[in-house]
């Protein structure tokens, strides 16, 4: 069993493992279809003004602001919103079920989004620092 004190003092520190590697894995989304890294085949006729065109934008700048802890709860909430869009319009019209339609990343990605807008980012953010600027400076 781990301690509250324990607890207390890494969950912060796992939340920020897993507000970075969520950010990283993502941004592969929107690197792959607007700098053409890492080759995925099925973006070789990527439209920037499609629907697919909107989310790489969120998947790039979403990303970086996620990885960097930076309007964290901003951009995770609208990123999870775009992961459900996502998940509507392209998976669940191939049926119900996420592990029959391809969706269970989308799906994953959706909460693990949410997590984010609701608990924040955790530690090692630039956030983090704005907070405790904001916190020390003080009017005349």
């Amino acid at each position: 069993m781990i301690s509250d004190t324990v607890a207390g003092v890494w969950t912060p520190r796992a939340q920020a493992l897993l507000r970075v590697v969520a950010g990283l894995e993502f941004l592969q989304h929107g690197t792959a279809k607007y700098l053409k890294f890492p080759v995925v085949p099925m973006y070789a006729d990527f439209q920037p003004m499609s629907p697919a065109g909107v989310a790489g934008v969120f998947e790039l700048l979403g990303s970086i602001l996620l990885i960097v802890g930076l309007f964290t709860r901003t951009a995770a909430f609208l990123m999870s919103g775009v992961m459900a869009v996502g998940y509507f319009l392209v998976h669940y019209p191939r049926g119900f079920y996420p592990i029959l339609n391809a969706g269970e990343l989308a799906v994953l990605y959706c909460f693990v989004f949410l997590f984010f807008a609701v608990a924040g980012p955790g530690a090692w953010s630039l956030d983090g620092l704005r907070h405790r600027h904001h916190r020390r400076w003080k009017p005349l």
